[in-house]
């Protein structure tokens, strides 16, 4: 049987998951699960890479107890952060997570150098500010000398995949995500990346999904025996996630639901026009070029974080700690208090920056309603139901501007990722949009992973093989309102 491994590290937790194929399915088996705690360090809210380190052996260790060592893997994590290394291939930065507060200020000075409405004709990214082309501006602005020790810039999965294999690659759809590649070049664009005084040098060649970074050899880690190539995946984790997507006709519109919520459709041409930018839709590179044209929107975070103040657990080691629970609440808890209270008719904006990393969720979902003039939720189920609803009017408004962009009439909706599990949620975004919505596969960015591994390993022949393999190989549902 020959084995491949996506290893998919999301904003909470990480996953070891195994694929092959069996008779033309797709076959997956969780190996090894682990959390993603983020860390206080030097004044900032970083990613402890260490301990992701330490949990990726772990779950190759796990794969070869169980007798099932994989012949390729890959990594995708979130997008946008980075590590910068030195001339000695040391980190020179820490992994500042995109929700730390450093690049308040950091858009207004970027635009000094580069007013936002060229950045966005250039590469069609949306206006965010934890963009990675930020981040490197408020870096410049805090710590320079990083900067001018600098001698490569990897994101998260490209540094680990520098740990497994001691090669470094720069990754096509992760790299788009920076707002420093040229949508129409496809390569890293050298007027933006002059505009905003970054160094040329730490940005490599750009490579594409199923490229091979090298070898992994385990006896070093701890991991004996466990011998493979890394590919490439998408390791942008959306990039993934729309691989995966099972859709019935060009006219569906994808939904990667998790941490964020990520709606939109796959193009084959970029859309960087005034009206794009002012809806705030991105154009995100794809598999073999293809261009995920989707807007942003806060998704699960905010239930998955009223779910941490609820139970006293805090997003950040060694931050200021949160009340201490009376009770645990289950998401099974949360989404039936919501139903209990479906005429709750408060809504807030789910696009508001107030909604990024406020100090308290709870709170800030009750002060927008006081700010608009609201009822204020009382209860966790109004809380909950104000959430929910809020988040299936976003999508809502999101499709109808998708639609006016784009000049398309979409017919449904799929669903891929952990959100696809949440009943109540999908019911809302059929009520709300009024159209069918698929719900499925849950794993959907573990999925797009092991595809871009299966197309190079000959599994699959192309693209559309693979996503026709995904139709018989799992129950993909249709929601009823």
């Amino acid at each position: 049987m020959k084995y491949h491994l996506a290893i998919d590290i999301g904003a909470s937790s990480g996953r070891h998951i195994l694929g092959h194929v069996e008779k033309g399915c797709m076959m997956l088996e969780e190996i090894y699960r682990f959390d993603n705690i983020q860390v206080r360090k030097n004044g900032h809210d970083c990613w402890n890479t260490e301990q992701l380190w330490q949990s990726i052996l772990e779950g190759l260790r796990a794969c070869k107890a169980v007798n099932k060592v994989p012949e390729t893997m890959g990594i995708d994590t979130w997008a946008v952060d980075f590590v910068l290394m030195g001339a000695d291939g040391r980190p020179v930065s820490d992994a500042v997570a995109y929700r730390d507060k450093r690049t308040k200020g950091a858009m207004e000075q970027a635009e000094r150098g580069l007013p936002f409405p060229e950045l966005y004709a250039r590469t069609g990214i949306q206006k965010q500010v934890f963009n990675t082309a930020y981040q490197l501006t408020a870096l410049q602005r805090e710590h320079p000398e990083q900067l001018a020790a600098a001698s490569r810039l990897l994101m998260i999965p490209e540094y680990f995949n520098y740990l497994l294999t001691g090669n470094m690659l720069n990754e096509y759809t992760n790299a788009t995500s920076t707002a420093l590649v040229n949508a129409y070049t496809r390569s890293w664009d050298d007027t933006v990346i002059a505009a905003l005084g970054l160094p040329r040098r730490i940005f490599g060649p750009l490579n594409l999904p199923g490229a091979r970074v090298g070898r992994f050899t385990g006896e070093v880690q701890g991991a004996v025996g466990f011998d493979c190539d890394v590919l490439l995946p998408a390791t942008h984790d959306t990039g993934s996630a729309f691989l995966a997507v099972p859709a019935r006709d060009e006219n569906a519109v994808y939904i990667s639901s998790g941490t964020w919520s990520l709606l939109g459709v796959e193009n084959e041409a970029p859309i960087t026009g005034e009206a794009s930018m002012l809806a705030n839709f991105t154009n995100e590179g794809g598999y073999r070029y293809r261009y995920r044209y989707l807007k942003n929107i806060m998704g699960l975070w905010m239930i998955q974080s009223i779910r941490r103040e609820l139970n006293g657990v805090s997003y950040v080691e060694d931050s200021k700690k949160t009340a201490a629970a009376q009770r645990q609440w289950s998401y099974a808890e949360l989404e039936a208090e919501a139903r209990g209270c479906a005429d709750f008719t408060s809504r807030v904006d789910v696009n508001d920056s107030s909604f990024l990393a406020p100090e308290s969720m709870t709170d800030a979902v009750k002060q927008f309603c006081v700010q608009t003039g609201q009822s204020v939720p009382q209860t966790v189920g109004e809380l909950m139901q104000c959430v929910y609803a809020s988040l299936a009017a976003g999508y809502a408004g999101a499709v109808r501007e998708l639609s006016a962009l784009t000049g398309k009439v979409y017919t449904s909706i799929n669903i891929v990722g952990g959100g696809s599990k949440d009943g109540y949620l999908n019911e809302l975004t059929a009520r709300t949009t009024g159209l069918p919505v698929f719900a499925g596969p849950t794993e959907g960015t573990a999925l797009g992973n092991l595809m871009a591994q299966f197309i190079a390993a000959g599994e699959f022949d192309d693209l559309e093989a693979a996503r026709a393999a995904i139709r018989q190989s799992f129950d993909i549902k249709e929601v009823t309102p």
